[in-house]
């Protein structure tokens, strides 16, 4: 049985807004000093939290945490998400709560499904989304003999696009991270975890002054990641009724500072205690720019 976490602790370490440090599917790895001086240039720019991710092989994510948390003073950390599919469940647990042990208060551990190839790739059975994370839950506490995970408390959150891993998430975790969802659903997970669960919404946007043009990268990010074989957002969208042009507009904001910010208050206004930003861009480089500069409309 865990102990409670205190979620009003994490929510004031979150703060309101925090920025996904870009990934570029199957391009090569940033550079460790390249992601050091982001955290650096991001933290002066206001953020209060920064979140990262990983697929299956490759990176770490737990070890990319580590080293940056190393390299920064005050900013507090995410993985969105960590996937199940990369480690046991006790190395997970173990893990998150070395973290934080070494950084009191700074780390909340997003965890996700992800997708039936990822199962594959580690010789797993993918299973039942929802048996399949329940199962993973249960084993991160069960008692492991040999070396045992430091004696702490770390908040926990599930990566929950549908209303049924939202339920799981309430009951067995301390809340919830949907990604690419329209303030309608922010509000409707707030109403399934209760007041008492953290919610972080994940945010994509299109950061460009020339709105144009911002809406036809809107319109191509959102076929390409929500069309996706798999995709565990076309589902839920398509039950909210959202379809084409109006999808687009509800779930991938677009323009500069003021339009990301207003979008971002939307979804805080429904009930989010803080909002994940990530922007589409080209490479790491421009999306840190793209980061720097919506930091300047946004408060926290």
């Amino acid at each position: 049985m865990r102990n409670p976490t205190d979620i009003g602790a994490a929510r004031q370490a979150l703060g309101r807004v925090g920025a996904f440090l870009p990934n570029i599917p199957f391009a090569p790895a940033t550079p460790v000093t390249a992601q050091r001086h982001a955290v650096t240039r991001l933290e002066r720019g206001g953020y209060t939290a920064l979140w990262v991710n990983e697929g299956v092989g490759g990176k770490d994510v737990f070890v990319q945490l580590a080293t940056l948390l190393a390299a920064s003073e005050r900013i507090t950390f995410g993985s969105a998400v960590a996937s199940i599919w990369a480690r046991p469940p006790a190395t997970a647990h173990g893990a998150a709560a070395l973290l934080e042990d070494a950084y009191p208060g700074r780390t909340v551990l997003g965890l996700g499904v992800g997708y039936p190839e990822q199962a594959a790739a580690v010789g797993s059975e993918f299973g039942r989304p929802l048996s399949t994370m329940r199962r993973y839950l249960e084993q991160m506490d069960e008692p492991h003999a040999m070396t045992p995970a430091p004696d702490v408390t770390y908040p926990r959150i599930l990566g929950a696009n549908g209303p049924r891993m939202l339920g799981l998430a309430g009951k067995l975790t301390d809340g919830a991270i949907p990604t690419l969802v329209p303030a309608e659903y922010t509000r409707r997970a707030r109403a399934i975890l209760g007041p008492d669960k953290l919610l972080v919404v994940g945010l994509a946007v299109v950061a460009d002054a020339d709105l144009g043009r911002a809406r036809d990268t809107a319109r191509l990010f959102a076929s390409q990641t929500i069309n996706r074989p798999g995709s565990p957002y076309a589902k839920n969208l398509a039950d909210l009724g959202y379809t084409g042009d109006e999808l687009v507009e509800a779930v991938v904001p677009y323009g500069g500072p003021a339009e990301i910010s207003a979008a971002i208050d939307t979804h805080l206004e429904a009930g989010a205690d803080h909002v994940r930003i990530s922007v589409a861009a080209p490479d790491f480089a421009a999306g840190i720019d793209q980061l720097e500069w919506l930091a300047g409309g946004i408060r926290n």
